[in-house]
């Protein structure tokens, strides 16, 4: 499992998303950023800017991503969006801080650009945020994100249909999730994630982790709040889980523990 640097505090939640979900499909694919690097168009470093939350990554940057991960694209260009719109208004509020400040004392003050070059920044700025605006309607309109979290073939169904393309994982702080855990193909599922594989540790987010959660309250260990969000709770029930099914004991869920959790 990567271990990754801590995100940076000040990072805008809709940026943080995004940047969530990359690193968790680079971190399936098994690909070091070498590898990244050598199956697409950026560099390592580059990449590495990408996914500790320096630099937003170019919308061309995440379409490579999952297509040299096998991965369908829609749900991460829906958050690259969402997160570029985040990135423009933070940018923004910096020049406009950095405006009201004034220049330092004694700093070199460059002439301006021939033809009013601020004014003409400003209006490209805009009719670039109108065009994002206007792409991301588009884009969420055709995806419907805000409809019920556990979108489904048939309305009638409790639970996801494998194959399913669930909607980006927002996380909601205090917000909990219904568990109902059924029995289907021999497996206990909440509906939430068909995964067996998926590693999860402290600080990780998504549908996986709201499905191990679900499926420790079932076996009867109290994950505390059932919100997506792998904090300390979930991870002393994972813990006495495993001590309970004679497994490592390090509170790490990983293949052998949803093994279990499925059973």
């Amino acid at each position: 499992m990567s271990r990754w640097r801590e995100l940076p505090a000040s990072l805008d939640q809709r940026v943080r998303q995004l940047v969530v979900q990359l690193r968790r499909l680079k971190d399936r694919s098994g690909l070091s950023l070498a590898a990244l690097a050598a199956k697409t168009s950026y560099s390592s470093s580059s990449w590495e800017r990408y996914l500790n939350g320096r630099q937003l990554p170019p919308r061309d940057a995440v379409e490579e991503l999952a297509r040299v991960c096998g991965a369908d694209a829609t749900r991460l260009l829906v958050l690259h969006e969402v997160a570029a719109e985040a990135w423009t208004d933070e940018a923004a509020e910096t020049d406009e801080a950095e405006e009201a400040a004034g220049a330092a004392p004694g700093a070199p003050t460059a002439p301006p650009p021939a033809g009013g070059g601020r004014r003409t920044t400003t209006v490209v700025l805009a009719a670039a945020v109108v065009a994002l605006a206007v792409a991301l309607a588009a884009v969420l309109l055709a995806t419907r994100p805000w409809q019920d979290d556990r979108t489904t073939a048939d309305p009638g169904h409790a639970h996801a249909a494998v194959g399913d393309t669930p909607a980006p994982f927002v996380f909601v702080q205090g917000r909990s999730r219904p568990c109902d855990v059924q029995r289907h193909d021999s497996d206990l599922k909440a509906g939430y994630s068909a995964t067996r594989t998926t590693l999860m540790d402290l600080k990780s987010t998504g549908w996986e982790v709201l499905e191990a959660q679900c499926l420790l309250r079932y076996h009867g260990f109290d994950p505390g709040i059932a919100d997506g969000s792998y904090g300390e709770k979930s991870k002393d029930a994972a813990k006495a889980f495993q001590k309970a099914r004679g497994l490592v004991v390090d509170g790490i869920v990983g293949p052998d523990t949803w093994k279990e959790l499925r059973r």
